[in-house]
């Protein structure tokens, strides 16, 4: 019996360890491939909306109050074949101006389109309904006679009707104020700046045929700010595992010298 030694351990000490030393291990595995994976939603998301999307500036309140001037927009690249009804549209014109300009198309090739009726704007006859016209009546009133859009053309309006330099300014132009559709450089999808975000469908025009879908941007705006929330969550992992760890020790060390 002399000659034997006895080990004491502590009940379960050795197991406990173990296990947080696995947890730890796992849990920063865990917030590295959080960080990988909030990197490439967060890089992916800007480079897709840089791909698909370009900014613009509204210098006037022709668009108002949709749009008012100087605030930021996006818009997003399309073919002039993909417009319809109701968009809002970036394009540029010589006829018009040597600047980008920004207006609503109400009419596109084959359609009717006169002003106005009861107060509202006509298209192949029928009256349609603009919620996103300024109250102020004198600010919705733009009355033309009757034109009709010759194919591959668009017609265009301001929302602030009144003092819109649109196609009623250009009526007796040679295109008699009407726009090629190839002349379209993008379709307005939000107002960013101020963060005003998705313009409203365009609702009235729907009697007229289908609407535009809306581009991809709450997807875009999805996967950035998810990745960033992935990156900071991730990074915030080592420090608090470290407290946490650094903690543990005290309450142990504490414990101990108690006994």
């Amino acid at each position: 019996m002399s000659g034997q030694s006895t080990t004491r351990t502590v009940p379960g000490s050795g197991g406990s360890n173990g296990a947080r030393a696995r947890s730890g291990r796992t849990g920063h595995v865990l917030s590295n491939v959080a960080v990988a994976l909030g990197l490439v939603l967060f890089l992916g998301g800007f480079a897709w909306g840089a791909v698909v999307y370009r900014p613009y500036t509204v210098p006037t309140t022709s668009m108002a109050p949709t749009i008012d001037a100087g605030e930021r927009v996006l818009a997003e690249r399309v073919d002039g074949g993909e417009v319809r009804r109701g968009d809002v549209v970036v394009f540029k014109d010589a006829t018009w101006s040597n600047a980008p300009m920004v207006k609503r198309v109400v009419a596109v090739g084959g359609d009717t389109v006169a002003c106005c009726k009861d107060g509202k704007l006509t298209v192949n006859g029928k009256e349609i309904d603009e919620p996103y016209l300024p109250d102020d009546p004198m600010a919705r009133s733009a009355v033309f006679p009757e034109v009709t859009v010759p194919k591959g053309r668009l017609f265009l309006l301001g929302d602030e009707r009144s003092g819109s330099l649109d196609s009623t300014a250009h009526l007796t132009d040679a295109a008699g104020g009407t726009v090629a559709r190839d002349a379209v450089r993008a379709r307005v999808d939000a107002v960013v700046w101020p963060m005003d975000g998705m313009l409203a469908a365009p609702t009235g025009f729907e009697r007229l045929g289908p609407l535009s879908t809306p581009g991809p941007l709450p997807t875009v705006l999805a996967a950035v700010i998810g990745g960033a929330v992935l990156v900071l969550a991730g990074a915030a992992y080592g420090p608090l595992a470290r407290r946490a760890a650094t903690s543990r020790a005290r309450s142990a060390a504490g414990s101990a010298g108690g006994r």
